[in-house]
């Protein structure tokens, strides 16, 4: 009789390959739910990013050197009496700053742009830099990553210390040379817009460089589009692709006899174009925008000049509005209080422009400044120039002695006060209350 081992031997082994297979499968169809659970965890991601936490196209910082809240309410009664309206006073949301620096409890103009451009404390005169001198992400570097066109806009020059913040690490704000040479060599920006030239420029074209290099040509032969006048500015077609430096004829300081008034863009000219041509990239753009001529004016205690200038302001945060829609992030912000401005006695409700120059019915001078040229007196090192000491209030003193500081320095000095911020659009829910000037980089951060 024949044995069965045989078969049963092959039935054995039929039955483990069975068994085998079966797992297999089993292995397999949880390894595609896996697979089907990851996709669709993915899209789940995907739709809550893109539909439900949309990222706004445009982001926009707005820095008004010098905007302190009592600049807003002497702005509105200057631009039209008690009842004037602005821009400002239309954002729903707002907060007061405080503006530190990491070693001093009044910041200078290079920390407290430091602080907004990169959401770290330095030192003053540091320009994005630690203690150490190592370089600190600037919003602009963090957006360029992430796929956005970025811009830089001024009334003022490019290398001033508030827009260099942005682009450049020095531990010395003052190293204009440097600075221009920073913003050339490290392509981050786009779109560059500002006032005056010579700091691009070597002496032998009237320039100030030091080192007769010729960055305008550099920015030539990088790419870029380069414009001197309005009309060239406006001339630039808006589905160009955004690489574009501006630097205008400043008429505060260029001097030139021939040079029209009209060839020089006002900021909110500049920031309209800004917005035209950034707005083309696909990934949406953050433009940074430097009220700069509103520090030069309260340096040199011109009330007038100040408040024209913020009126400006107010101006170009109208004009972003419009071209930049309702969707888009907008934030207005000081950097430093500077001067003490205020505007004394009781003027008429609807008093403003000229009526507020000047002295009041009694020879008493409307607005005052507690430190600048137009200082009275002068204390410890300061003292008053010879040409500059101040004549009698009551008796024929000239235009320019009739809006006096309590004290006199060189340059209206910079105050402990808070500044203002202002916001409108995603992430602005945050300015509520007293925030510390490093949250508006985390507010621009978490929207980019």
């Amino acid at each position: 009789m024949k044995s069965d081992k045989p078969f049963r031997v092959v039935a054995g082994l039929t039955m483990e390959l069975a068994r085998r297979y079966i797992a297999l499968v089993k292995w397999r169809n949880q390894l595609l739910a896996l697979l089907c659970l990851a996709v669709f965890a993915g899209l789940g991601v995907l739709y809550f990013q893109h539909w439900v936490v949309q990222k706004p196209f445009g982001i926009i910082l707005i820095i008004g050197e010098g905007l302190a809240p009592e600049r807003i309410a002497l702005t509105r009664v200057y631009l039209g009496g008690s009842d004037a309206h602005l821009a400002l006073d239309g954002m729903p949301h707002l907060a007061l700053v405080t503006n530190h620096s990491r070693d001093f409890a009044v910041s200078d103009q290079a920390a407290a742009a430091s602080a907004l451009a990169t959401g770290v404390k330095v030192n003053n005169r540091s320009l994005s830099v630690d203690p150490n001198g190592k370089p600190l992400s600037s919003i602009i570097e963090l957006a360029r990553n992430r796929g956005r066109a970025t811009g830089l806009v001024t009334n003022g020059s490019l290398t001033n210390a508030t827009c260099a913040a942005f682009y450049a690490h020095a531990s010395n704000a003052n190293d204009i040379d440097q600075v221009a040479r920073q913003l050339v060599e490290g392509g981050k920006i786009d779109i560059c817009l500002g006032m005056s030239a010579a700091e691009f420029l070597p002496k032998a074209k009237q320039g100030q460089r030091q080192d007769n290099r010729d960055l305008m040509l550099e920015f030539r032969q990088n790419g870029f589009d380069v414009v001197r006048s309005r009309a060239e500015l406006e001339s630039i077609p808006v589905w160009s692709r955004p690489k574009l430096f501006g630097a205008f004829a400043d008429r505060d300081n260029d001097g030139r006899q021939g040079q029209a008034w009209s060839d020089e863009p006002a900021l909110s000219d500049m920031v309209r174009r800004a917005i035209e041509l950034l707005q083309y990239n696909q990934r949406g753009y953050l433009l940074i925008v430097d009220a700069a001529r509103m520090r030069k004016a309260a340096e040199t205690n011109n009330a007038e000049k100040t408040l024209t200038e913020t009126a400006e302001l107010d101006h170009t945060l109208s004009t972003a509005q419009r071209y930049a829609g309702a969707k888009s992030t907008i934030i207005v912000c000081g950097d430093t209080a500077i001067g003490g401005l205020h505007l004394n006695g009781f003027p008429f409700r609807k008093d403003s422009g000229i009526a507020l120059v000047g002295l009041n019915p009694s020879g008493e001078p409307w607005m005052t400044w507690a430190t600048g040229p137009k200082g009275m007196q002068s204390y410890g090192a300061a003292r008053i120039p010879e040409k500059e000491t101040p004549g009698d209030l009551n008796g024929g003193a000239s235009n320019e002695q009739t809006e006096p500081a309590a004290f006199y320095a060189k340059s209206a000095l910079n105050t402990v006060e808070d500044v203002v911020s202002f916001g409108t659009g995603p992430g602005t829910e945050a300015l509520d209350g007293t925030i510390d000037n490093t949250q508006i980089f985390k507010i621009l951060r978490d929207e980019l």
